[in-house]
């Protein structure tokens, strides 16, 4: 009984949040919206029932995760200046360091990974997405 309620009350929050706006969240995903995260929960289950195939899920997994967009120089500049922290900041958010960002804002590198992927949250949805 205890547990029906936490999910409900979770489920709640959810509703709420992507009402607002924020990044749609379920067992640890960000989705695109609060539609994909039913989505993408229902295709899963199916798989798990043996009534999708791999290569089906992956598509779900494609079609309803967040997508990592390419940022540009200025871009990743806007983003950090948009929430009004310093490049330190900034990489304590992303778990990197200040010089990689700093190369990053100068165009000398190009971000990566799981750091690619915080940076297209916090364009879509700002720095409060990752923080």
């Amino acid at each position: 009984m205890a547990s029906q309620v936490k999910k409900s009350k979770k489920a709640g929050v959810e509703k709420r949040a992507a009402k607002k706006g924020k990044v749609a969240k379920a067992h640890g995903k960000s989705y695109r919206s609060a539609a994909f995260a039913a989505i993408h929960e229902a295709a899963e289950g199916l798989h798990q029932a043996g009534m999708i195939d791999s290569t089906t899920m992956r598509e779900f997994d494609q079609e309803c995760l967040t997508p990592i967009i390419h940022l540009t120089p200025e871009t990743i500049r806007g983003i950090r200046t948009r929430a009004a922290v310093s490049q330190a900041v900034f990489a304590a958010h992303l778990n990197v360091t200040t010089g990689v960002v700093s190369k990053w804002e100068r165009g000398e590198k190009q971000p990566r990974g799981p750091a690619a992927k915080l940076l297209s949250l916090a364009a879509k949805h700002g720095i409060a997405a990752i923080a």
